[in-house]
């Protein structure tokens, strides 16, 4: 069982064939810049240009930054606002003759962890996933249940969203510390723990990997927090499990 998973950034677009049954990549990952504006014409050549570097000629699944239901987008993040009401499933099929399903990023690598890293524990929990990167993505699940298109990175926390207060963007931005940086991620985590009190919250993206740099500076937070095992890949391996699943978010 494989599938091609193809994970959409603000910064990159990263694609490979995976194993859906352990989660390996069959192949090294490739990474495409994400053109600007990143709008729906760039973003399809990118992904022809990965299904051809791959020969590929099955399922493609595809997390995409921002809210997605039935394979077409409501709402985009980080990329173009020309996305939004447009079909990426059809797109993606007519432009590569491959079957495709669509779904939220951080949904994406949320299914990923659960399945095979360290959600895996969490049997009987209620989990916040969350994908720092450009922004903060979110996904809830509920005894491993995902509950979709949870956009927590636009909660607005003292007048300004939370991934604008605490994405790793902003932290590339302001050239904060991870001290200063951590001061504002524990605020929107506090803020995230108390409003909807989960078992854990995971840390995904690409600051899972700095996890030992910034996790002294997190408190007062009930809920567990800790670092994604899967870190970057998780996106790729949950949209290839999303394809093969043939995975429906309505």
């Amino acid at each position: 069982m494989a599938a091609l998973g193809i994970d959409i950034g603000g910064s990159g677009i990263k694609g490979a064939p995976v194993d859906v049954a352990t989660g390996a990549f069959l192949r090294d990952r490739i990474r495409i810049p994400t053109p600007v504006p990143g709008s729906p014409e760039q973003v399809i050549e990118v992904i022809s240009h990965i299904v051809e570097e791959f020969n590929w000629q099955g399922k493609i699944g595809v997390g995409f930054p921002g809210v997605v239901r039935r394979g077409v987008v409501v709402t985009a993040a980080n990329v173009s606002p020309e996305w939004t009401g447009t079909d990426m499933a059809e797109l993606i099929q007519a432009q590569t003759g491959c079957p495709a399903v669509i779904l939220n990023d951080a949904d994406a690598a949320g299914l990923a962890e659960m399945r095979f890293g360290g959600g895996k524990r969490f049997e009987d929990s209620y989990v916040i996933f969350l994908t720092i990167g450009t922004g903060i993505g979110s996904a809830f699940f509920l005894k491993k249940e995902l509950w979709p298109n949870i956009e927590l990175g636009h909660m607005e926390i003292r007048g300004k969203e939370a991934e604008h207060r605490a994405g790793d963007g902003v932290r590339k931005e302001k050239e904060l510390s991870w001290k200063q940086w951590a001061k504002r991620l524990n605020e929107v985590l506090q803020t995230y723990d108390f409003l909807f009190s989960p078992d854990a919250i995971i840390l995904g993206g690409g600051v899972s990997k700095q996890f030992d740099r910034f996790s002294k500076y997190l408190k007062g937070i009930r809920a567990e927090v800790l670092p994604a095992e899967l870190q970057n890949q998780a996106g790729i391996i949950g949209a290839a499990m999303a394809a093969e699943e043939s995975l429906v978010i309505d």
